[in-house]
């Protein structure tokens, strides 16, 4: 019986083209459709949403696109809101 291995990476390039959320290191949170990404995990998304926690606050910005290093994403949810 084969079993079915899926890298990380191969993950990701599945995803291209749909909605993901991606979870920072820090207190942000972005939700967009993924366009690309590189060997480093930087991302670009375009109709981004942004999300960041303020205390007891929570601020929203709109972004048409966005470039997110690789070095501070914590976790991807593909097709997340």
């Amino acid at each position: 019986m084969a079993t079915l291995q899926l890298l990380p990476l191969e993950l990701i390039d599945k995803c291209i083209g749909s909605r993901i959320w991606v979870m920072m290191k820090s207190e942000k949170e972005f939700v967009g459709t993924l366009l690309g990404f590189d060997d480093y995990v930087n991302m670009v998304l375009e109709d981004v949403t942004e999300y960041e926690t303020v205390g007891e606050s929570r601020k929203v910005n709109q972004l048409k696109q966005i470039l997110l290093n690789g070095n501070n994403i914590c976790m991807l949810v593909p097709g997340g809101e």
